[in-house]
């Protein structure tokens, strides 16, 4: 089957949803199933159908839009049933109607509470102006609290077995309240469990063994949430996500089922980045000059930032990933006609010219920090104007797939979308699981 993975390769928003939408929409095969596999309600991926619809697509696959396309949220997801209603409320409001019935859940994945969404937002307001960038939906307080009490956390499979259920969003809810007394108010557990008691009869809760079946129905498509250089072991800390952005996760779904996949990285024509954290090729007048209409300001995650191409980061993020079969490439529209996108191919960090950030082994957060300082002393060494996509050429690997616009007609495939290519042997990162 020709499965693919969907990755960002950058600081996230570079259009990963947009490409799922074309393979699913408009893709050299019909795409059976879109299986998220890493992060949670954080995901903003954004899909706009030829007929103007607009959906921002958080836990559902971004290929929904497209009749019969399924959605699978794999164990490595963070599924928060109550942001998973809302968001299909909006789809249903756009036509959608069958979204949960489309939908199957992994029966190991973690919850997401308002419990955790609490914890995050204090935790996060106590950093003051050393703030990392949280998107305030809770994602990073459900690893930590997993990772602490991996018996305590509460997972999908428990909203079938309420007795259990309340106990364990009882026990969280009374640490959350211990730890952080002056948290945003948080909901009675009988009230949380009943919701989340409702989600557990909507929703078709699965084992492990139904990916596996799924992948033999027919080509799915994995779609990943923000981007390499927020990844929790190889991206620049602590401005990180606690997910594993990188192939890992989905490569790893696919191993237990014996298949392969195609590796696609999406890449803009200029660099983005939300939140505080390294920005080299930062650039305010195109912050300004260049706004995105579905992203801006974020009450959590602060500012939208824009700067010129970054092909020192973008290496370093192949790099880290152990390389890709293809690239897509978004946001061609933006850059057509302009003359003042530059191209950076080398940092000057204390006086001496760097072109390659070597990539260290996963698990090692000291050095991504340390890597971190380095990038934060680092001015960009830029070129003069140039195609972007034949700056991306230079990376290495061939460009499937350009995007003019917003839309599946707006793409344009170009070279081959086929099966997985031999890549250099590398180490799959350990995820915190």
């Amino acid at each position: 089957m020709p499965h693919r993975i969907v990755v960002d390769l950058g600081f996230g928003d570079a259009g990963k949803g947009t490409v799922v939408d074309w393979l699913c929409a408009r893709g050299p095969q019909p795409v059976h199933t879109v299986v998220r596999f890493n992060g949670g309600a954080q995901a903003a991926h954004n899909v706009v159908a030829d007929d103007g619809r607009h959906h921002t697509f958080a836990q559902f696959g971004s290929g929904t839009l497209t009749p019969g396309v399924r959605t699978h949220l794999s164990r490595f997801m963070l599924v928060d049933p109550l942001a998973l209603a809302a968001e299909e409320r909006h789809l249903a409001a756009l036509g959608v109607r069958d979204a949960l019935d489309r939908l199957t859940v992994d029966g190991d994945a973690l919850l997401t509470t308002p419990y955790h969404r609490a914890a995050g937002r204090a935790r996060e307001i106590a950093r003051g102006a050393a703030r990392h960038g949280s998107c305030g939906m809770g994602v990073g307080e459900t690893m930590a609290y997993a990772l602490a009490r991996p018996q305590e956390a509460p997972r999908v499979a428990d909203c079938r077995s309420p007795a259990r259920l309340r106990r364990l969003l009882g026990r969280l809810r009374d640490r959350v309240r211990e730890e952080f007394p002056d948290a945003e108010a948080t909901p009675p557990v009988e009230d949380c469990a009943e919701a989340f008691a409702e989600f557990g009869e909507r929703v078709a809760i699965v084992d492990g063994e139904h990916l596996k079946r799924l992948l033999r129905a027919g080509p799915a498509v994995f779609e990943g949430a923000q981007g390499v250089l927020l990844d929790e072991w190889h991206g620049l800390h602590p401005y990180t996500t606690w997910s594993t952005t990188t192939f890992a996760n989905a490569e790893t779904l696919l191993e237990e089922a014996g298949a392969q996949a195609e590796r696609l990285g999406v890449v803009r024509t200029y660099m983005t980045r939300h939140g505080p954290g390294p920005f080299v090729t930062e650039d305010p007048a195109l912050t300004a000059d260049l706004p995105d209409r579905h992203n801006g300001f974020g009450p959590w995650q602060g500012a939208f930032r824009v700067g010129h191409l970054d092909l020192v980061a973008l290496r370093y993020a192949l790099e880290a990933t152990g390389g890709v079969d293809a690239l897509a490439v978004t946001h061609l529209d933006v850059a057509r006609g302009r003359d003042d996108l530059l191209v950076c191919r080398a940092y000057e960090i204390d006086g001496e010219r760097v072109e390659r950030l070597p990539v260290g082994p996963p698990g090692d957060l000291e050095r991504q920090e340390r890597l971190t300082r380095r990038l934060l002393a680092a001015r960009p060494v830029y070129e003069p104007p140039a195609d972007p996509v034949e700056a991306l050429e230079s990376l290495g690997p061939p460009i499937v797939l350009r995007s003019h616009g917003p839309t599946a007609s707006d793409k344009v495939p170009g070279g081959a979308l086929g099966p997985p290519g031999r890549r250099a042997d590398r180490a799959a990162p350990a995820g915190r699981r």
